[in-house]
C-alpha cells in the first residue's frame, strides 16, 4: 500500500545518490507498494537531495515517490523548522519527538535512565512536548506517536489519560497518525502506536498513515501489511498519503 516513513541518508552513512534512490525504490516496487515517502531526519539538511528523488523517480511510473522531512520538535525550536519547511515544496512533514529537555532519550545507552524514573511522570513529560507539536501548526504528520514506551516501560495511569491532551491536539489541527512498525524491533517489541490508542485514535476520528521507519532499502515496507490487518481489525476503512501537502485517501475495504 504505502510506507510514509523511510530514511534515505539512514543515520548519515550513505549519500543521496542515484544508486542508494534507486535501492528504496526497487524494495518498493518489490514489495507491491503504491506510494513511498522519503522523510530523512532534519539535522542531515546539507547531505539532502531533493531535486535528484525526484529526477529518479521519473523511472519508476507505477510509484507515488513522496519528498517529506522528519523534524525533531523541541520547544522554543519552531522558528528553526520553519526556515527549513520553507526552502523546498515538500508533500508531508513528520513531527517527532525523540527529547526530553534535551534529553536524547531513545538512543540504546539511555535505556537505565527510563527505568530509574518515575513511569507515569516520564510519559506525562513526553506527551506534552507531543501535545506543543501537534499545536504548532508546522506538521502534517506526528511520527511514532507512543515512542516513550520503546524499553517497555508502562505507566500505572491508564494511557488513554495521559495521551488525551495530544490526541486532542492532533484532531484539533487535522493531523495524521502513523502506524509505524519499526518498534516489533525495539526491546518492546509492538507497533507504535499500542492497540488501546490505536482505537481511540479510530474513535476520535483521526486519520492513520504507515511507516516503516526504514533506515535502509531492504526495511522499506516492512510489515506494512500486517498493519493494515490491524487497522482494519480496528474499523478503520481507510488510511492517507500525500501530495503537496494535501491528504490523499487510500480505501483499506
Amino acid at each position: 500500500m504505502l510506507d510514509l516513513h523511510v530514511h534515505l541518508l539512514g543515520h548519515n552513512d550513505r549519500e543521496a545518490n542515484q544508486e542508494t534512490i534507486r535501492a528504496f525504490l526497487d524494495q518498493a516496487s518489490q514489495r507491491g507498494l503504491k506510494e513511498i515517502g522519503f522523510a530523512d531526519h532534519d539535522y542531515y539538511w546539507d547531505q539532502m537531495n531533493f531535486p535528484l528523488i525526484r529526477e529518479v523517480a521519473k523511472d519508476y511510473p507505477q510509484l507515488d515517490v513522496r519528498i517529506g522531512l522528519e523534524a525533531e520538535y523541541r520547544p522554543n525550536d519552531e522558528g528553526r523548522i520553519k526556515h527549513l519547511l520553507e526552502q523546498f515544496s515538500f508533500d508531508f512533514v513528520i513531527g517527532s519527538v525523540h527529547e526530553i529537555q534535551g534529553w536524547a532519550f531513545d538512543v540504546p545507552e539511555e535505556e537505565p535512565k527510563h527505568w530509574q524514573k518515575e513511569a507515569d511522570e516520564l510519559y506525562r513529560e513526553y506527551f506534552e512536548v507531543v501535545t506543543r507539536a501537534a499545536s504548532s501548526g508546522l506538521f502534517t504528520t506526528i511520527g511514532h506517536f507512543d515512542l516513550i514506551k520503546i524499553f517497555g516501560i508502562r505507566p500505572k495511569t491508564d494511557i488513554l489519560m495521559l495521551a488525551d491532551e495530544a490526541l486532542s491536539a492532533v484532531a484539533e489541527h487535522g493531523l495524521v497518525l502513523e502506524v509505524n512498525t519499526n518498534g516489533r524491533y525495539k526491546p518492546v517489541q509492538e507497533f507504535y502506536p499500542e492497540q488501546r490508542l490505536r482505537e481511540e485514535i479510530r474513535r476520535r476520528g483521526i486519520d492513520f498513515t504507515l511507516g516503516s521507519d526504514a533506515h535502509c532499502a531492504e526495511v522499506v515496507g516492512r510489515d506494512i501489511d500486517e498493519a493494515i490487518q490491524l487497522l482494519r481489525q480496528s474499523g478503520v476503512h481507510s488510511i492517507v498519503g500525500f501530495a503537496n501537502l494535501d491528504k490523499v485517501n487510500y480505501s483499506l475495504d
